[in-house]
């Protein structure tokens, strides 16, 4: 299974990344939406791991679009923040599941 994890915590990232592998993932990890937006554009994945926020194009912008060019790729976002409008905005924005880290 190929992910493409989108967290700019470098310590949150590498930690996500390298616990994934263990399990025998391929992982990409970008740090901002626009990597984001670009690995999207260029590779195929099985799950999107997204952070709401990302430098660069905040993640529900990047869920957003990826919702409008009529991806169905599972995504699961996974941030701080925990307000029940956030997550309410992002599962109505096309996530799958949504993870408070």
């Amino acid at each position: 299974m190929r992910v493409l994890l989108a967290e700019d915590d470098a310590m949150i990232g590498v930690a996500v990344r390298d616990r994934l592998r263990g399990q025998g993932f391929a992982v990409d990890w970008v740090q901002d939406g626009r990597a984001a937006d670009a690995a999207l554009a260029g590779e195929v994945y099985d799950l999107l791991l997204l952070d709401l926020g990302l430098p660069g194009r905040e993640g529900l912008t990047v869920l957003k679009g990826l919702r409008g060019r009529g991806a169905t790729l599972p995504v699961v976002i996974l941030t701080a923040r925990d307000a029940v409008d956030d997550r309410v905005a992002g599962l109505d924005a096309g996530a799958d599941d949504y993870i408070v880290k």
